[in-house]
């Protein structure tokens, strides 16, 4: 077998990410003191300081808003844009990393790894790694995003039911943390480190079985859930324990209950076992074989208000009060978060181009539907939006409220980005702004009628000597060219010879 240097006797790769030292922040000695990335200790510090309020990320929204229409990021011509709010986001990672910092002992190896399918975007996850925070991703676009925006493979966990033998390999040959969704791909990591060393971290990924929420496509730890080994159907636990006795370079063990919908008394369940497998594991091979666990991400957004709850800081408090052995030291800890530190910060602002009633009902017709909200259109139950009127000059509307529609452009009837929702009745020219949308509404385009992607940009208030609202292009608007070269436009006599 090659040398597997990641938890048994060999150097692991600190599980904390670079220039994410909370034990500095916080005045301990901690194994790591430096702050890489790029900054100095003052902006690390200034970063770790960051607190941010509902009233506060609400007023600047407003103002982006009123400044892309006068800036002519919004109009006529560029009915539709989303922005990202990067205060907000810059405040989100430093309550995460201050939460799980006041319940972890001194010292303790920490990582912050961004769910990158939330937002899989470039200049977000290099916003993200100067604030801390590593990368998870699922697939070999995921990684290699991440490497564009230079997270380091220390920081970065490879998470997915799918994992082909290139992308396996690619991972240990980066000392990438790997962990084995199924005894299937436990075997085919068991020939990868037999023919090559690797410093990656290896573990397996369990599925506790302790029941789902109110959105069953993401709850991950029911019975029948496609993700990690069941740990409750026959055999199953016993066979985990023995690919760990059997494999010393096993070194964590990583579970996820799931993410919206889920109760965090559910979410926290779920974390309990895992770590009581983790107990009963090193406590049958003698020794502190597994070192880290995973706990996975999942903490739910309210979108039905401004507030951002449950917080961080509640979270890891009842993590602490149920599973206390969890951040005593003994063992690293990774976390998975995305949609909880993304979600509040973003916004797609989109015109309204006509207006109509029907049925007695008001309809607005606007540029954003299920090109950017593919799982409010088709499941508004599970995932409504929270719209905000402005006028035709980036102003918060005013006015009595109406019964109104707000639709999209797709030719299709149930294209609603809200349906019967009271608000200051708007008109053409005016824009609705759909709230809460920074993850996965940037990930889910659907390409429904040749719709183009939207324009992305980040906003921040102005600096010292500075005068209005900054923005900075985060992705560029999607051309009709470049919808026309997704499209086959380049192998459009590719049929007829056939």
């Amino acid at each position: 077998m090659g040398d597997v240097t990641n938890g048994t006797g060999g150097e692991r790769p600190a599980a904390r990410p670079e220039g994410a030292d909370g034990d500095r922040a916080r005045g301990r000695d901690g194994a790591r003191g430096e702050h890489t990335h790029g900054q100095d200790e003052g902006d690390t510090e200034r970063t770790l300081r960051l607190f941010d309020t509902d009233a506060e990320r609400a007023a600047r929204r407003d103002e982006a808003v009123r400044a892309a229409v006068e800036q002519g990021l919004l109009g006529t011509g560029t009915p539709i844009v989303a922005l990202l709010d990067v205060t907000g986001i810059r405040a989100s990672a430093g309550a995460l990393r201050r939460a799980f910092d006041a319940v972890t002992a001194p010292g303790t190896p920490v990582l912050h790894a961004f769910a990158v399918k939330a937002t899989p975007l470039v200049p977000v996850l290099r916003l993200l790694r100067e604030a801390g925070i590593g990368a998870e991703v699922a697939s070999a676009g995921e990684l290699a995003l991440a490497r564009a925006a230079g997270v380091s493979p220390r920081q970065t966990v490879l998470d997915s039911p799918a994992k082909t033998p290139a992308e396996l390999r690619e991972a240990l040959a980066l000392g990438i943390a790997v962990n084995a969704d199924n005894p299937q791909e436990l075997d085919r990591i068991d020939a990868l480190v037999r023919s090559a060393t690797t410093r990656s971290p290896l573990g397996i990924r369990v599925n506790p079985q302790v029941g789902g929420g109110s959105i069953d496509a993401l709850s991950t730890a029911t019975a029948t859930s496609k993700f990690g080994v069941a740990l409750r159907d026959e055999g199953a636990r016993e066979w985990v324990v023995r690919a760990y006795l059997d494999r010393p370079w096993l070194s964590r063990l990583h579970a996820h209950t799931g993410s919206q919908g889920m109760p965090l008394s559910l979410m926290t369940r779920g974390i309990s076992e895992t770590y009581e497998l983790a107990e009963e594991i090193n406590r049958r091979i003698g020794r502190r074989q597994i070192d880290t666990i995973d706990i996975g991400g999942g903490l739910p957004v309210n979108f039905s208000s401004e507030a951002a709850t449950p917080t961080y800081a509640q979270y890891s408090r009842l993590l602490a009060e149920a599973v206390p052995g969890l951040f005593g030291g003994r063992y690293g800890l990774v976390t998975e978060f995305g949609r909880s530190l993304l979600a509040k910060h973003g916004t797609v602002v989109a015109r309204v181009e006509y207006t109509k009633s029907t049925g007695g009902r008001a309809v607005a017709v606007t540029h954003a539907g299920v090109q950017v909200a593919t799982r409010t259109v088709y499941a508004p139950g599970s995932w409504p939006l929270r719209i905000t009127a402005y006028d035709g000059k980036g102003r918060a509307k005013v006015g009595p409220p109406v019964v109104q529609d707000v639709a999209g452009p797709a030719c299709f009837a149930g294209d609603l980005l809200a349906e019967g929702r009271a608000l200051p009745l708007l008109e053409p020219g005016d824009y609705a702004a759909a709230l809460d949308t920074g993850a996965y509404y940037f990930a889910h385009h659907y390409a429904y009628n040749s719709l183009p992607r939207p324009g992305i940009y980040g906003y921040a208030p102005p600096g010292e000597g500075e005068v209005g609202m900054r923005f900075a292009l985060v992705r560029r608007a999607q051309t009709s060219e470049e919808i026309v070269a997704e499209a086959g436009g380049g192998e459009r006599s590719g049929l007829l010879g056939l």
